[in-house]
Parts: structure tokens; sequence; C-alpha cells
């Protein structure tokens, strides 16, 4: 009779617990690599064993960390390209991007190459590699801001850095430390902000957009042994003030975006594409994004692929901002909303309460038809701070106050202006970090 063995320590955790538990244990091994004397891993911190040697003596050979010291700059053409106005550069349909971009790839065996600075242009990938059939792919987003004191900023990278660390070892990509992946993007900041964000154009930005694919190209699930980080920079439109507002349509009850013990958490290309197909039919029906609800009792989480908030006042009137939670591990923990909260909580004290917590679209219907919503609005990368004028859900339309000006409620404009005036320099803040080198 064959009998299953558990160890004993920690075995209930690990069975409840499973994924949660192993995306844990990877970054604090990553965090230890990344601050070992020698500022290497040993192979295993990615969770793969690179099973290789160096032949005479027996010893593995060294593996490189992400190190952006060792990049290689391959300049473009300053000349061959000109910076298009604003309206023209995102009124076609392929994404422009500027004159260069960076890349790195990786391999279990050695690490990661030394990262170049090139020319920006196509990638070459097989048929068969990783990140074409398993999703093995994830993301960030960004923006770098020409203030309107002439320098440029990036809004808090190193969260960007931080989250994408944990995606990466979500789907078994590859670990890096992020403080190189800061400066990497900081320095392709601040080799194409001067052409492509002039001081000429105060109050203007680019879209930073870090990825890491897997690259093996092998058939089979398992995780690759071969991945590329690359990093562009681009325009891309604002999206921020829709006239009239956002109209949500709440999710169809056959489908969900993200669900307690998946990937929500996480910036990866799957929380995207399926969720198209409900987006496509919601902006058919005259609305712009999908108010995704969760479970049978409708929690709502987050507006289209951005954090929602309500402002509403409570049956005994007291003023709350509402979120849904993080601790859950269902939504992502989205820069802007993180300082939203911070925000609020500091510069709003004593006049809004900020709670994080699960809600219902019950609740948000009640409080509308007893007229307790105060504003509602969507934040992101993309759409910013962008307020919501309307609810639809099942049949039924919650009309959500949008201010006396009519374009959107009083705290969502304080909130709004407060990061502005951060991100374009009106406030000196420690979370403006200024690209001192252009």
């Amino acid at each position: 009779m064959m009998t299953q063995t558990t160890p004993k320590d920690h075995a209930g955790e690990q069975d409840l617990d499973l994924t949660s538990s192993a995306l844990d244990h990877r970054i604090a091994e990553q965090a230890t690599a990344t601050n070992g004397t020698n500022g290497h891993t040993n192979g295993h911190t990615n969770g793969h064993s690179n099973g290789h040697s160096n032949g005479a003596n027996g010893h593995a050979p060294e593996i490189q960390e992400l190190d952006a010291s060792r990049l290689v700059v391959h300049r473009a053409d300053p000349t061959a390209r000109e910076v298009p106005d604003e309206v023209t550069a995102v009124s076609g349909l392929e994404t422009i991007c500027t004159d260069h971009m960076i890349t790195c790839t990786w391999r279990v065996a050695t690490g990661w190459e030394a990262p170049e600075l090139k020319p920006y242009g196509p990638l070459s990938l097989m048929p068969t590699a990783s990140v074409l059939h398993y999703a093995t792919e994830c993301f960030e987003g960004l923006k770098v801001f020409r203030g309107y004191d002439g320098k440029l900023r990036l809004f808090r990278p190193e969260l960007n850095a931080k989250r994408m660390l944990m995606s990466t070892l979500r789907i078994s990509l590859p670990g890096f430390d992020p403080k190189e992946l800061e400066k990497l993007i900081t320095t392709l900041v601040a080799v194409d902000g001067p052409k492509w964000l002039p001081r000429s154009r105060p109050g203007s930005f680019l879209y930073i957009r870090p990825a890491v694919i897997g690259t093996q190209p092998q058939l089979g699930v398992q995780a690759p042994r071969e991945a590329l980080l690359f990093i562009t920079a681009s325009f891309m439109p604002r999206m921020d003030s829709p006239p009239g507002g956002m109209k949500l349509h709440t999710s169809p009850e056959d489908m969900v975006r993200a669900w307690v013990g998946g990937f929500g958490y996480a910036k990866v290309g799957a929380n995207y594409g399926p969720s198209l197909l409900a987006t496509q039919e919601a902006r058919a029906r005259g609305f712009g994004q999908i108010l995704w609800l969760y479970g049978k009792e409708g929690y709502c989480t987050e507006a289209g692929a951005s954090n929602f908030f309500v402002v509403w006042r409570t049956k005994e009137g007291k003023v709350q901002l509402v979120t849904a939670p993080l601790d859950d591990r269902l939504i992502l923990d989205g820069v802007n909303r993180r300082s939203v909260v911070e925000l609020a909580k500091t510069r709003l004290a004593g006049e809004v309460e900020v709670v994080e917590r699960r809600y219902t679209i019950d609740e948000v219907m009640e409080a509308g038809k007893e007229g307790r919503i105060v504003e509602a609005f969507a934040s992101g990368t993309a759409f910013f701070i962008c307020p919501v004028s309307l609810i639809h859900h099942r049949g039924k339309d919650v009309d959500i106050p949008m201010g006396e000006k009519g374009d959107m409620g009083p705290y969502t404009a304080k909130i709004k202006q407060w990061m502005m005036d951060i991100m374009y320099g009106n406030e000196q803040h420690e979370w403006g970090v200024v690209v001192t080198k252009e």
C-alpha cells in the first residue's frame, strides 16, 4: 500500500495557501539575493535550477543579476523622426513610441545579460516562444511628466518596479532587483525625454511600458528558461475627463474578471484579454467601462482595469471614501489607488473617513436610492482620476453627482489636483522623482 507523506511543519498552510506562500517565499528569496554580499543569486531564486557546470572545476557558472550599470548604448539617429503633436500622435491605429527602447535577455543558466539601449524596433520571437502559448508575460505602466517648472518627473516609480517583480514571480518569470529596473526606466526617460517631451510642452506626458515575456522556444507547460525584459516610451491619449463623466455597466452574471486565489493582483496580460468581450458589449450600449462584481454577493472590485472609489454618506451622516481592500489579493494594488488613499487619509482627515473593505453593489444601489452618494471615480495610470457619472445595474441606473460645474465632484477634484501638482512640479513632493540627467 502506497502512503503519501506530508511535511509535518505547516502542512495545513501549504495545502490551503500554496500559491500565495510560494510567491511570498520567492519574493523573500529575491530580496535576500539582492541584498547579498556579491549581489548575485545562486540560480534558484526564480524557481529554476540551472543544472549546468562550467566543466573543469565542476562549479556552476555565476548567475548575473539585472545590473543597470552594464547598460550598452546604441543611439538612434536623432534627426530620423520628428516629434508629432499630441493630437496627431494618439489619433492613429498604432502606438507612437520614442526613438529608443531598452532590452535585456535572461537565461536560467547564466542570469541577466547586459541591458541594451537601442533604436526602437521589432522584437524577434520564435513561433514556439512560451509567451505566445502560455501567457508567460507581465508588464507595468507609469508616466513621465514634463513639469511646469521645466523638469521631468516620474511618479513613485519604485512602486511600479516592486509590483513588476511580484508579477514576474507570480508567473514563474525571472526575478530582479527592482532598483535596477527603476534605473533603466530613468535612463530611457533621460535619453528620450528632452526630445519627446520638450520644455515647450509643459503639462504633457509619455507612457512608460516595461514588460517581461517568456521567450524559450519550446512547447510544453513549464517555467520558461529564457525571458526578455523590454521598456518602451510612447504617447497615450488623455482619458481622465470624458464628456459627462464615465458611465459604468456592472459585469454580467456569467463573467468575472478576477477572483480570490487567482492573479488579479498581478499585472499580467491574462487579466485583460478575457475581459474585452464584455467591455465591447458595454461600449456598444453606450457605457465606458465595466464595473466588475465578484461573488454571489456582488462585491464591487474594479472599473475596467482601474481601481474604483465611491464617496457616500452613511445612514448616520458620516462621509466615507470607500474602495475595495487588498488583503484578499483580488484587485490590483494600483499606484494611483495607494496615492489616493494616502492623500485622503492625511489631507481630508476629520472630514472624510477612508474605508478599505468589501462592499456590494446592493449597498451602492441603496445609497443611490436614498440620495447618499456624494460622488465616485476611477483611478489608474491610463484613466488617472476619472469621474463616474452613472452606474447601470440589472436594468436600473444610479446617477452619480458631478459637482456644481458638472465635470466632477469636489473630493474628486481636490484629489486629482493634489496629484497633478505633484506630478507636474507645482508641489515639491517625494513622490515626484526628478530625472536629474537629461
